[in-house]
């Protein structure tokens, strides 16, 4: 597998079903076709269409597709995406909303690097937009990255994280989604020892694998089954001529699709010829559920070759994080070191990528924090991609990340009040509910 012939044999089949798809589109949308109606040709189209579209997406990345915002004062205001740190396999950007007031809560949220694109937050980054300065990592497709920048592996995504927060300063608050929770709690741990003055003020983890073995499911057992000689054999292919990236080791973003898809072949199936059909009727639209969805899911990344398989190892079949060992530049790194920083949790009962389980065992590791800093959350009816994007996120969850995040907020100072004239009253006590 690891030949850039076989890369480009992928990517050679992907643009042959675009070409196919294009050319049905054509000719059965042909005009002369339209004096004498036939339902076949109405098919034909609806198939070309639904084709070309399908297969184009795969290499296209999403826009954020966020470009005004309203704020208080009624009007709409423009959001800008503004790069704050750039590096060669991510940057550090912020959606800056000219005209707004700064807002206290500065949130830096982590996206995953797992085959989608950091786009595929966008929901989550509108609904804490109007709350929030909001700051998202924006990993970039491995295929595009020369060679010569080197290696990306897991302890290169820790320390990519660690200078995020120290660029982001200590007043922030890191949410981190799903694949990056391991490494970036420790990476938190790791600036509790080096840099104590650059730790966020919280840390939100969703629905991440901290300890894969808590709660088996079948990402965790397939990362057993297999051998790393094995992974490395039939999922690592060097990119083809086409990109910059040529010859960089990578996981492809088209196996990982495959992958994505076999899980759930027959909803895909389904939901496929359910839109031809609706293509074929005129009850389609661009922007229609479909589209809007399978748009974001079939944009896939390539991910850097040691980047997966050193996840693997090292997350899922060594345990590192879950077992308080994960090293950085040969320094081991302890999570009992997080002393100050509050940690909360978020898992969904039908979680069926990271079960519930494994994502609060982060707080078992967190030996140094006390319990008045440690909050969890579990959303019994959500599934992965509900607790961070869906009806339960908007409904449940982040109402209480905001509220954990306030609660562990600096405290502002007040201006000097005048004496008063009465018996003053005792301060209101501060929420030790930690928000959970």
């Amino acid at each position: 597998m690891r030949y850039m012939a076989t890369y480009d044999m992928m990517e050679a089949l992907r643009n042959a079903n675009q070409w196919m798809g294009a050319t049905a589109l054509s000719f059965a949308s042909y005009p002369m076709f339209s004096m004498t109606p036939n339902p076949a040709f109405q098919w034909m189209s609806a198939w070309g269409e639904v084709t070309e579209r399908t297969f184009e997406r795969m290499v296209t990345k999403p826009d954020w597709g966020i470009n005004t915002f309203t704020c208080e004062d009624g009007k709409d205001h423009l959001v800008s995406v503004e790069k704050v740190v750039e590096r060669p396999f991510g940057d550090l950007i912020h959606f800056a909303v000219p005209g707004r007031k700064p807002m206290k809560r500065r949130v830096m949220l982590v996206a995953p690097m797992s085959g989608h694109y950091a786009t595929l937050l966008r929901s989550t980054v509108k609904s804490l937009l109007v709350d929030c300065e909001v700051y998202v990592t924006d990993w970039h497709n491995a295929r595009d990255i020369p060679v010569s920048e080197g290696k990306f592996d897991v302890e290169d995504y820790t320390l990519y994280l660690v200078d995020f927060m120290r660029e982001m300063g200590p007043d922030t608050h890191v949410i981190a989604v799903c694949q990056p929770a391991p490494l970036t709690l420790a990476a938190t741990a790791y600036l509790a020892e080096q840099d104590p003055d650059a730790q966020p003020r919280s840390l939100t983890l969703i629905g991440g694998p901290i300890d894969p073995d808590a709660s088996p499911t079948e990402v965790t057992d397939f990362g057993r089954r297999v051998t790393m000689g094995q992974l490395e054999q039939t999922m690592i292919q060097r990119v083809g001529f086409k990109y910059k990236g040529v010859g960089r080791m990578v996981y492809p973003g088209l196996l990982q699709l495959a992958s994505f898809i076999s899980m759930n072949s027959e909803t895909h199936m389904t939901a496929f010829r359910d839109q031809i059909g609706r293509v074929a009727r005129g009850e389609a639209s661009e922007n229609d559920r479909h589209n809007r969805f399978y748009d974001e899911y079939l944009a896939v990344m390539d991910m850097p070759a040691e980047f997966y398989l050193s996840t693997v190892e090292r997350i899922f079949k060594g345990l590192e994080v879950a077992k308080n060992e994960f090293t950085v530049a040969g320094h081991k790194i302890d999570m009992g070191k997080i002393t100050s920083v509050a940690v909360k949790t978020v898992e969904g009962g039908k979680d069926d990528i990271s079960a519930p389980g494994q994502c609060v065992a982060a707080l078992d590791l967190c030996t140094g924090l006390p319990d008045s800093k440690k909050a969890s959350h579990l959303e019994p009816d959500a599934g992965h991609y509900g607790i961070f994007a869906g009806r339960s996120w908007r409904n449940n969850i982040r109402p209480l990340v905001l509220e954990f995040i306030d609660a562990h907020s600096a405290p502002v100072k007040a201006k000097p009040a005048a004496k008063p004239k009465t018996k003053p009253t005792v301060a209101k006590a501060a929420n030790k509910n930690a928000a959970a």
